[in-house]
C-alpha cells in the first residue's frame, strides 16, 4: 500500500474528500506512484481520448513501483487503449458499423429518454449520474464516461421516473451511471422515494463500484436512509483479491446490516484475474466478506479495451476449475453480453443421451447414466 502520510484520518475517511481530491492530472499521479516513461507517454496521448480519474484510496492499493500491479492496470492509462485492433471484416454486420466509436451493445435498448436503457421487457437501467470516483480502463462505457452527454440533471431524472411510471411492465429498476453513489444522499433518496411511489416497481437495484474504489462512501447515514426503501439490492465490482480490503469489508458490513444484499460482478481481464488461482482467491475473499459472486463477465467488445479481453476458452477453463473445486455459491455465472442480452457460458456436463437416460459427467470427468422420463409427445 502507498503511504498516506500527511493526510488527516478524518479527511481520508470522508468520501467527499476522496472525491474532491481524486487525481486527474499527471502531476497529481506522480505524487502517488513511480511513473515509467511508457506510462507518461500513455497518460498524455490516451488522455486526448478518454478521461482519467482515480481516488487517493484506490491509488493506495497499488504497488508504487510495479507497472503490472493488477490494481494499477485497471486505473492507469495504457498506450494500448489507442489501438483499435478489431478485425472488422470478421465481425457481425451489427458491430461493423459501430466499432471505432463505442461499445455497440449500448445501442440496444436506447429510448427517447437518454437516461433510460430498456433492453429487457420488465426492467430498465436508469442513469442518475455520469461521474465515477475512478474511471476503469476496461469500462464498457469509457467513451461516454465523464462526458456531459449523460449527465442526469433534475429535469432528466424526472423524465426517467415518468418513463418508468408510465409502463406497468417495469418491475425492476437498476440505478447506474457513471456511478450513482458519487451523488449525495439527498439526490439518491429523491430517486428512491419517487420510485417507491410507483406501485409496479418491485425491486430497486444499485450498481456501484464505490465499495471497491471509494468505500468511505458507504456511510452509516447512507445506510440508515436506504433501509427505508427496501427491497434494495446492490451489486459491486471487485476484480482482484487485492481490492478486498478492511475498508471495503466495512462498507459491505454496513450495507448488510442495513438489510441490503451485496453481489459482485467481475469482468474477466487479461493479466489481472485471468487465472484459476487468482479467481479462486477472489471468490473466497468475497465469501468471507459476505459478498455473493454473481457474474463473471467476458469483457465487452469496447473500443480502447481490446487488450483486456481474453479468449472464451480462458473463462471456461476458470469456471471448470471452480465448479466442484470450491463452494457452489462461490462460482459466478460466466456470461457474455450480446445484442440478444446476457448469454450464459457454461462447461457441458450433459455429454450424451439414449432411450430413457442421459449421460452426465462431474468435475472429475466421472460419468453417470441417469434415468430420463420419456414423456409422450
Amino acid at each position: 500500500m502507498i503511504a498516506t502520510t500527511g493526510i488527516r484520518n478524518s479527511d481520508w475517511d470522508d468520501w467527499r474528500w476522496q472525491l474532491a481530491n481524486s487525481v486527474t492530472t499527471f502531476k497529481g499521479l506522480k505524487d502517488y506512484i513511480t511513473i515509467t516513461p511508457d506510462e507518461e507517454e500513455a497518460f498524455h496521448r490516451v488522455g486526448e481520448r478518454y478521461v482519467f480519474r482515480v481516488t487517493p484510496y484506490y491509488l493506495s492499493l497499488m504497488d508504487k513501483n510495479d507497472p503490472s500491479d493488477p490494481v494499477r492496470l485497471q486505473a492507469i492509462p495504457n498506450i494500448k487503449e489507442l489501438d483499435d485492433v478489431f478485425h472488422i471484416d470478421q465481425l457481425p454486420s451489427f458491430y461493423q458499423s459501430e466499432v471505432g466509436s463505442e461499445n455497440p451493445l449500448w445501442k440496444e435498448g436506447q429510448t427517447d429518454v437518454s437516461c433510460i436503457i430498456h433492453r429487457y421487457p420488465d426492467r430498465v437501467l436508469f442513469h442518475i449520474a455520469n461521474l465515477c470516483a475512478t474511471y476503469c480502463r476496461h469500462c464498457s462505457r469509457k467513451v461516454h464516461a465523464g462526458r456531459g452527454s449523460m449527465v442526469s440533471d433534475q429535469t432528466l431524472i424526472d423524465r426517467g421516473i415518468a418513463y418508468i411510471a408510465e409502463r406497468p411492465e417495469i418491475r425492476d429498476v437498476l440505478l447506474s451511471g457513471g456511478d450513482p453513489l458519487t451523488t449525495g444522499d439527498n439526490k439518491i433518496e429523491y430517486v428512491l422515494s419517487r420510485l417507491r411511489q410507483i406501485q409496479h416497481v418491485q425491486i430497486i437495484r444499485i450498481g456501484t463500484r464505490t465499495p471497491v474504489t471509494m468505500p468511505q462512501r458507504i456511510t452509516s447515514e447512507f445506510c440508515q436512509m436506504i433501509r427505508k426503501y427496501h427491497p434494495i439490492w446492490l451489486n459491486t465490482h471487485f476484480n482482484h483479491p487485492n481490492e478486498v480490503t478492511p475498508e471495503a469489508k466495512l462498507a459491505v458490513e454496513r450495507l448488510l446490516e442495513a438489510g441490503v444484499p451485496v453481489g459482485n460482478q467481475s469482468v474477466l481481464l487479461r493479466g489481472i484475474n485471468d487465472t484459476v488461482e487468482v479467481m479462486k482467491e477472489l471468490v473466497h475473499k468475497l465469501l468471507m466478506a459476505r459478498v455473493r459472486p454473481y457474474y463473471l463477465y467476458h469483457a465487452d467488445l469496447v473500443r480502447g479495451a481490446e487488450h483486456f479481453r481474453t479468449s472464451i476458452a480462458t473463462g471456461m477453463h476458470i469456471i471448470e476449475n471452480l465448479r466442484g473445486h470450491t463452494t457452489g455459491f462461490a462460482v459466478p455465472q460466466y456470461v457474455i453480453c450480446t445484442p440478444l442480452g446476457k448469454t450464459p457460458l457454461n462447461p457441458d456436463y450433459l455429454i450424451g443421451s439414449g432411450p430413457g437416460y442421459i449421460v452426465l459427467r462431474n468435475y472429475e470427468w466421472r460419468t453417470w447414466k441417469d434415468p430420463d422420463r420419456l414423456d409422450p409427445m
